[in-house]
């Protein structure tokens, strides 16, 4: 389950109590807009005014402040090196860099719209570069010699975008795989 912002902490906490908004300033020394703009989530509280705050509702800043929590980081950059990593495995067994990642993505994308995502465009990725490379294969007929520079630049392109993007994700949590058709589209809700 995730936690709740500081925000909603605050109204929960506040409203426990039986304060209005006015009534949590009068007992602070910060002032009603600015408890306003921290519920409606529009500001992130200095330090200060979260002791104040919790000092006032007599409760631990901890059930205000949203900590995250550092097991959980070091699982998703697990799961991100897994999702990022696996295609690697297709080198040894055929089709493993796309069933791999494709086995994890409907494992962990309903846990974390992160883990969606990234699922998606390494999916995405890799079968468009399995798709190039059969192409360049079947070219063969077409021109020989050729392909063999074609199917190796395809692999070498694919090698190279996989390992910038296992770096990207487990230090930025971000990803980039140009090229890629989108056969699995992103939910627009």
């Amino acid at each position: 389950m995730k936690n709740n912002s500081i925000s909603q902490n605050l109204v929960y906490h506040r409203k426990l109590k039986g304060y209005t908004q006015e009534e949590l300033s009068d007992r602070t020394t910060v002032g009603v807009r600015t408890i306003q703009r921290i519920e409606k989530g529009e500001v992130q509280p200095h330090l200060q005014t979260v002791k104040l705050l919790a000092s006032a509702l007599d409760i631990e800043v901890g059930h205000l402040i949203v900590l995250d929590n550092p097991n959980e980081e070091v699982i998703q950059k697990k799961w991100m090196l897994l999702l990022h990593g696996s295609p690697f495995l297709g080198l040894i067994i055929p089709f493993a860099n796309i069933l791999l990642p494709l086995f994890l993505w409907i494992h962990k994308a309903p846990d974390n719209k992160l883990y969606d995502h990234h699922g998606r465009a390494v999916i995405n990725f890799h079968c468009t570069i399995t798709l190039l490379i059969l192409i360049s294969l079947l070219a063969f007929f077409l021109f020989p010699g050729f392909n063999f520079f074609a199917t190796g630049a395809i692999f070498l392109f694919g090698i190279i975008v996989s390992i910038k993007n296992i770096w990207s994700a487990l230090n930025n949590q971000t990803c980039y795989y140009p090229l890629s058709i989108p056969f699995l589209k992103t939910n627009t809700i």
